[in-house]
């Protein structure tokens, strides 16, 4: 009985190592995109008008690509990580939303079939659904590449 014991005890052991050493994996340059040498926005005022190519779009992805990184080490589930990614960048969403709607004529709507998932929709709706999506795949890249984190 014993015996049965210890070895159980060896075999969990042996199989706890694993599991660890499986966190120590290199990070794989294929897997992994490099961040931009400085934020698209300005971290201190996440609502200030990116100054980076692409502006606000690009301050927003960077932002998710950022966030995702920085959150995939949580052991929640992907999806669930996804959306405090989201969190995390509401206000870059949320000024970039702001902006294109002020720029729309008065009393006209934006509403049309999204050329992605072909439902009905409007263009904050479908930059919410493609930031999820986004933020999704950004944790799941850090994890599959054992990618680090932004240096800031």
């Amino acid at each position: 009985m014993r015996a049965k014991i210890v070895g159980g005890l060896v075999l969990a052991m042996g199989l706890t190592a694993a599991g660890c050493a499986d966190n120590n994996r290199q990070a794989n340059a294929k897997v992994c995109t490099p961040f931009a040498a400085a934020p698209a926005a300005n971290a201190a005022d996440p609502t200030a008008v990116s100054t980076a190519p692409g502006g606000e779009a690009a301050a927003f992805d960077d932002c998710l690509h950022r966030w995702g990184y920085k959150l995939a080490g949580s052991r929640d589930p992907a999806g669930d990580v996804a959306v405090a990614v989201m969190a995390a960048c509401a206000p870059t969403l949320s000024h970039w939303n702001q902006s294109t709607l002020a720029a729309q004529p008065p009393g006209t709507t934006d509403a049309a079939m999204s050329l992605v998932t072909g439902k009905e929709g409007n263009t904050p709706a479908d930059r919410y659904e493609m930031g999820q999506g986004k933020a999704q795949f950004y944790v799941v890249q850090a994890r599959a590449g054992n990618c680090a984190p932004p240096p800031n």
